[in-house]
């Protein structure tokens, strides 16, 4: 993942980012520990993409250490394990369907390869909620990882994004 910016500036942004908005009938805590799980979900996709590791190795090293852990000297905020876990396994285990989506996407010629790893574990994450969590507004889903792009990349990227998943959105919500 990007060394740009460290782990508390990411919270930060995401933290004045989830202030703009509220995802329906949950509590401020609870939307908090959903954004971290995305944060999460997407540090582990990248993880297993440039480790090989298995995607019940990552998530148990999550579990049980990472989300206790203090990392870049703060603690990271309390994530929802069991929606980080379903991030993490529904992309997994539908990645050929959800690259599908997203190269639809794409420019005419561009393959899912060619995008950086981190916009690739974004980009899976995102289009994952959008097709398997229809209860979730698409403008949460959409907004949420714009925001983890804007922490870890410049407005091109998080402009990017934003045009892939609203695609991916339409196709998979009409």
């Amino acid at each position: 993942m990007s060394e740009a910016n460290s782990l508390k500036s990411v919270m930060a942004q995401l933290a004045e980012a989830e202030k703009q908005r509220a995802e329906p009938e949950l509590t401020s805590r609870q939307r908090r520990a959903r954004t971290v799980a995305r944060l999460a979900a997407v540090q582990a996709l990248y993880q297993m993409e440039l480790g090989g590791q298995g995607v019940d190795t990552v998530v148990d090293e999550f579990n049980n250490h990472r989300f206790d852990a203090d990392l870049d000297g703060e603690p990271l905020a309390e994530a929802d394990e069991a929606w980080f876990a379903e991030i993490v396994r529904g992309v997994v285990s539908g990645q050929k369907a959800i690259d599908t989506a997203v190269v639809t996407r794409l420019a005419s010629g561009w393959r899912i390869e060619r995008l950086d790893a981190t916009l690739r574990a974004l980009l899976r994450a995102g289009a994952w909620e959008l097709r398997e969590k229809p209860d979730v507004p698409r403008e949460i889903v959409i907004d949420e990882y714009v925001e983890l792009a804007k922490a870890f990349f410049d407005a091109a990227e998080a402009k990017f994004v934003n045009a892939a998943l609203d695609g991916v959105a339409r196709d998979a919500r009409g």
